[in-house]
């Protein structure tokens, strides 16, 4: 088959997956499936060969995907029901005194979404920015852009959370990289999306608190853990798969710290450690029977379930590409671009999200078509972790009308479709472009 009729056929494929998830309707899931097959069979591979594909791409994928969102979401579910995220705030507004109260939300916002998902931080930390926004007069967005800044950056840029694990596994890049970089890119997005926008859209837009969402101000009376056991919980998982990713670079192979390093940085060996750490010091010393906490890491892994399952789909979709042929085409394609391939990178998961509204689907996407591309340019170490957030980035811009982040803050903070537009649809693209383009100078100096 010709390289032409292949460049064709993965066109023709991601114009049915934009297709089936926007206006048919159909889960990503399977969507990403049925494509996968599709573009297999017409790309010549034999039938079983593709079978093989999907089984070889999901079974390889899930088994680094799956154990890290699967901890991490174990020990962000505990970290919520403790009120670790209500102690974080309350620490960080009660330091920083309410005049930079934004500071405070955007900072907490920022850590919390380190293990726990965006939508579930958001609902449990805005009833603050009612009760600031109740007690000063000023409007909803003056608080809430900041906090839901540093929830979006993280939640994108820095895992545990999903989306940079599941990018990371499919191009192979370190996690000790990505972290780095997503701590890199994210601050400078989180302030200039957050306190730094949010004080100018609040004089543009006096949202108030909307009448259906109206409650007393949040209270702290129950007993909440202390700040730095959250903290701790947070940071040591990160740390050690830092301390790896150092370890390597800089201590010979064979070498004894780099070895154990190496073991306890792992993120299996890491996010094991802090999930053990989040039953006991959140569970069960704080109250909580051993069945309690059994039944909260239970629950956890109801949404975590979903994004694991797309992930091993976009796994399955890359390794189509990949065995078919059709990848090694578009890879050789990319590679003839004069763009770079972070721009590359950046640019096709902005293409997805802003068509089909997923951040998710987008990232899988995105790092499924590129794959190939990394593959046949022998990219390797610090330059993977830029592509991450790169990605990353893309998948974050323009949220519009066919995201639900979009609705749930219309909601809480009642405002119109314009408003919104204004408000979150322009912090969400603020977070982007500054997030790529910190690694796209980074990438400069980077062979």
């Amino acid at each position: 088959m010709s390289d032409s009729a292949l460049i064709l056929i993965v066109i023709a494929g991601i114009s049915l997956l934009l297709f089936l998830i926007i206006r048919s309707k159909l889960h990503a899931f399977v969507a990403l499936l049925l494509v996968s097959l599709l573009v297999g069979a017409a790309a010549g591979m034999p039938l079983d060969k593709v079978i093989e594909s999907i089984q070889n791409g999901m079974g390889g994928t899930l088994g680094f995907v799956a154990v890290v969102v699967g901890l991490g979401a174990m020990f962000g579910q505990m970290l919520e029901v403790s009120g670790g995220a209500e102690r974080l705030a309350q620490t960080l507004i009660n330091k920083f005194g309410e005049s930079k109260a934004q500071w405070a939300l955007g900072l907490t916002g920022f850590i919390v979404a380190i293990p726990v998902f965006f939508d579930v931080g958001f609902i449990i930390l805005v009833p603050i920015v009612y009760g600031l926004a109740r007690k000063t007069g000023r409007s909803l967005l003056y608080y809430g852009i900041p906090l839901l800044a540093g929830l979006a950056v993280t939640h994108s840029f820095v895992p545990p959370t999903p989306g940079p694990i599941a990018v990371a596994d499919l191009i192979g890049a370190d996690l000790g990289w990505v972290i780095l970089f997503g701590f890199i890119a994210g601050l400078p997005a989180m302030i200039v999306a957050g306190p730094l926008f949010g004080k100018y859209i609040a004089k543009k837009i006096h949202a108030t608190i909307p009448e259906y969402m109206d409650m007393k101000e949040k209270q702290w009376e129950k007993d909440l853990p202390g700040f730095g056991t959250i903290a701790g919980i947070i940071f040591i998982p990160l740390v050690l798969i830092l301390l790896n990713t150092v370890s390597g670079a800089i201590l010979p192979e064979g070498n004894g710290v780099r070895t154990f390093l190496t073991f306890l940085g792992h993120p299996f060996v890491a996010l094991t450690i802090s999930t053990l750490l989040a039953f006991y010091l959140l569970g069960q010393k704080r109250g909580f029977t051993k069945q309690e906490v059994q039944d909260i890491a239970t629950k956890s892994l109801e949404p975590a379930g979903i994004i694991i399952l797309v992930t091993g789909a976009g796994g399955v979709f890359k390794q189509i590409l990949i065995d078919s042929g059709v990848g090694k085409v578009l890879a050789d394609m990319m590679a003839a671009s004069s763009l770079p391939p972070i721009v590359l990178a950046f640019l096709i998961a902005a293409i997805v999200r802003v068509s089909q509204g997923s951040a998710t689907v987008a990232m899988v996407t995105a790092a499924g078509l590129m794959a190939p591309l990394i593959e046949t340019l022998g990219l390797s170490g610090p330059i993977l972790g830029m592509i991450v957030i790169a990605i990353a980035a893309g998948a974050t811009i323009l949220s519009h009308v066919n995201d639900s982040g979009f609705w749930l803050v219309n909601r809480y903070f009642g405002l119109d479709v314009k408003d919104t537009l204004k408000s979150w649809t322009v912090m969400e693209t603020l977070i982007a472009l500054v997030g790529f383009a910190v690694v796209l100078v980074l990438s400069l100096f980077v062979a």
